[in-house]
């Protein structure tokens, strides 16, 4: 029966720092993984890898790098087939969006590239790098950390640009490098609650009558709820993992329901959906 284990297949997790980078990292060693995880800041990731090795299977080594830098690239890719022998799963997490560039008029030029190296370039240096030694490995999986924002049209100016660029990238390698052994796959995120992100939503509640500026958010959502580093890091297990072994080319939307229809409150208000199914 297959598994989701990382026995024998060493990783890389970028932007994992904290949040859904470090969480994944976690869920990888608890597979019994070994993984390299990086960010721009080493003690960042040094505390991360102190922390999870020893309570883990699989071994944790930090190395710092900035993911839009090619020689630091260069440099992540050579120490992870240093440390673990080659390279079977890459996950490409790191990322980031400017608030401020909400709309396009609102995104100046500088902004826009900075966005656009950080979500995607950074994604295509990774993956370009790591394809020689993972077909030499025999095959392996690399998965992008997209978002819904790439779907629709929501906001983020750059960001959202680059989140939807991440789709054909993947696609590409996917058609391209399937006859070699390679997977590639995106998953689309929504409204993930990070410490970060409940922060902000505290830091930025508001009230309009009864109703908070969390719970309008929350009625976009057919499930009531956002989603959980946890999730994200099980789904890029499962990616990851033997167990998705006939999965490439796809974008794995992770939004509980987001993309699926209008608010929940209207819904209700011209279907009546709230009201309960009974048995005859």
């Amino acid at each position: 029966m297959v598994e989701l284990s990382l026995a024998d297949r060493p990783a890389i997790v970028t932007g994992a720092s904290r949040g859904i980078g470090r969480e994944i990292a976690a869920r990888f060693a608890e597979a019994g993984g070994d993984v390299v995880i990086c960010s721009r800041t080493y003690e960042d990731v040094e505390a991360v890898a102190t922390e999870l090795t020893g309570t883990h299977e699989g071994r944790v080594v930090p190395v710092e790098c900035d993911v839009t830098d090619r020689d630091a690239v260069r440099d992540l890719v050579d120490t992870t087939i240093e440390e673990f022998g080659d390279i079977r799963v890459l996950v490409n997490n790191a990322g980031g969006a400017d608030e401020s560039a909400n709309l396009l008029h609102r995104c100046d030029e500088e902004t826009f590239e900075s966005m656009v190296d950080l979500n995607l370039k950074s994604q295509f240096l990774l993956s370009k790098e790591v394809l020689p030694a993972m077909i030499a490995a025999g095959g392996g999986s690399i998965i992008h950390m997209g978002s819904v924002n790439g779907l629709f049209g929501i906001g983020l100016s750059g960001y959202s640009e680059a989140k939807s660029g991440l789709l054909a990238l993947s696609r590409n390698i996917a058609a391209h490098y399937g006859q070699h052994g390679i997977r590639s796959n995106v998953i689309s995120a929504a409204t993930i609650e990070t410490a970060n992100r409940r922060a902000e939503m505290e830091n930025t509640e508001e009230r309009t009558g009864e109703t908070s500026a969390r719970e309008r958010w929350l009625d976009q959502y057919p499930l009531g709820r956002f989603g959980t580093p946890r999730e994200v890091a099980d789904t890029s297990l499962f990616l990851a993992s033997e167990m998705s072994s006939f999965v490439t080319g796809e974008n794995l939307v992770l939004d509980g329901g987001l993309t699926t229809s209008l608010p929940t409150s209207f819904i209700n208000e011209v279907y009546d959906a709230d009201d309960q199914p009974t048995a005859d």
